[in-house]
């Protein structure tokens, strides 16, 4: 029997929580399309995906994302279990990755472990344009190795997915922000910078000056903006290891024409970030007419026209060497990602929809030998995706053992070798591995090739 209304006026239906949604239809398509595409591109580039929990113990973002950031201070969903259990609904996907990594002993997997992930996050914040409490996230994170190539791979894998789902006006920002060595003089400097400047700045940034200076360079409020702008730059500040690191990171991304902007004032909000920090946003120019009375436009007058550029971040990551002892690891883990914000994509001017379809199994896996050769393997990666020919690599490791050793271990029936020679050549080296039997191809003609091997 159903119960009464006590009140007496009308029971109204239950509606969804502020800031959450449904996905019904053509929307759940279109997020399974882009979800299997992004996917898919990231298995050719040699991630392979995870799913961690929603609920995450409180700690995990305390420790490893940082008290004095917006996340934890404002945005995080927190309860409190019946036995005590402090939990979180994730806010963020960087730090339950490198939980899992820890907790799993993904240390004794080959290394670097390439992972991907999807699904919702959630921020206790104000809904407004692009953002909601709960929102879609996919992202990239490669853990267990320092080099440069790794950084190369996170920025190269997202800004092929983003150029396929339709995007075009991307820029990278880009910046570097030392490490431990180094980092500790050019905070101090910029203290004393801010310092100066003691009167002008907002409440926030009066409290981050003690508590977490470098958050200074990423207020949003108009009062420091000035003061922002003349700002000491990390850059020039950096130890002989990080602007090595950093010069090598731009150089591999003018090798694959990936066009950058070094943005002296991002440093991104958390606290596990170190050297290489970046932010993709997909920039337009519109042309605004403004309204004019009837006098004017009987008089001739043409209407005015205003000229506006607008900028919309799609997402952002970088690295974060150590995130994993800020989580209890006797070790520094490295490592660097990225997270893309799904509902901010599908904004976009030129964002084109996709029907979800099924991901194949890789066949091949990538080993390069040398400088040059490891300088070209992203865009010989590239024309194999663009042929549908999966496959995995290490591109981190430079040895030829321990590569084919990854190949052996993932049980992967062919190996691709590209060294010094094949470089000049351009050719590859396709080995059987049951047989050992080997074949050199032309690289113009591998994706035929690879498509008549079983």
């Amino acid at each position: 029997m159903t119960k009464k209304n006590p009140s007496g006026a009308k029971k109204e239906p239950p509606t969804t929580v502020k800031g959450m949604q449904d996905v019904i239809g053509e929307e759940y398509y279109a997020y399974s399309g882009f979800f299997e595409k992004a996917s898919e591109v990231a298995m050719y580039y040699g991630f392979r995906p995870i799913e961690t929990p929603i609920l995450e113990k409180e700690e995990l973002f305390t420790s490893g994302v940082g008290l004095d950031t917006d996340i934890v201070e404002k945005e995080m969903y927190t309860l409190k279990t019946k036995g005590g259990d402090h939990l979180v609904m994730r806010p963020e996907g960087t730090a339950p990755i490198m939980r899992a990594y820890l907790e799993h002993g993904m240390q004794s997997w080959s290394q670097p472990v390439m992972l991907y992930y999807k699904g919702p996050f959630f921020r206790h914040e104000n809904p407004q344009k692009g953002r909601s409490r709960e929102f879609q996230s996919f992202g990239l994170e490669i853990l267990g190795t320092q080099k440069s190539i790794a950084d190369a791979t996170i920025i190269h894998t997202t800004m092929i997915i983003l150029k396929e789902a339709g995007l075009q006006n991307l820029v990278l920002n880009i910046n570097s922000v030392g490490d431990k060595e180094c980092r500790p003089k050019y905070v101090r400097e910029l203290v004393s910078y801010y310092k100066k400047h003691i009167s002008e700045l907002c409440v926030d940034c009066k409290r981050r000056i003690k508590e977490n200076p470098l958050r200074l360079l990423d207020c949003k409020n108009p009062k420091c903006q000035d003061i922002k702008a003349g700002a000491p730059s990390s850059v020039t500040h950096l130890c002989d290891e990080c602007r090595s690191h950093f010069k090598e990171v731009l150089e591999y991304l003018e090798a694959l024409n990936i066009p950058y902007r070094i943005n002296n004032n991002l440093v991104r909000g958390l606290d596990y970030y170190s050297r290489t920090v970046f932010e993709i946003t997909e920039e337009t120019v519109e042309t605004v007419e403004e309204e004019i009375s009837e006098e004017k436009k009987k008089e001739g007058k043409e209407e005015p026209k205003e000229i506006v550029a607008t900028s919309l971040a799609l997402g952002g990551g970088g690295r974060y060497d150590y995130l994993a002892r800020n989580l209890g690891s006797k070790k520094d883990i490295p490592g660097i990602g990225v997270g893309l914000g799904v509902e901010r994509i599908f904004m976009t001017q030129g964002y084109k929809r996709q029907d979800p379809r099924i991901i194949k199994h890789p066949k091949v896996y990538f080993i390069q030998l040398g400088t040059h050769a490891k300088m070209r393997s992203l865009n010989i990666i590239e024309i194999l995706r663009n042929a549908r020919v999966p496959l995995m690599q290490s591109l981190a490791k430079d040895s030829l053992g321990s590569q084919l050793a990854s190949a052996e271990k993932l049980k992967i029936p062919y190996a691709m070798i590209f060294g010094e020679k094949e470089s000049i050549d351009d050719t590859v080296i396709i080995r059987d591995m049951n047989t050992r039997s080997q074949d050199t191809v032309k690289i113009v003609d591998l994706p035929k090739f690879l498509k008549t091997i079983k």
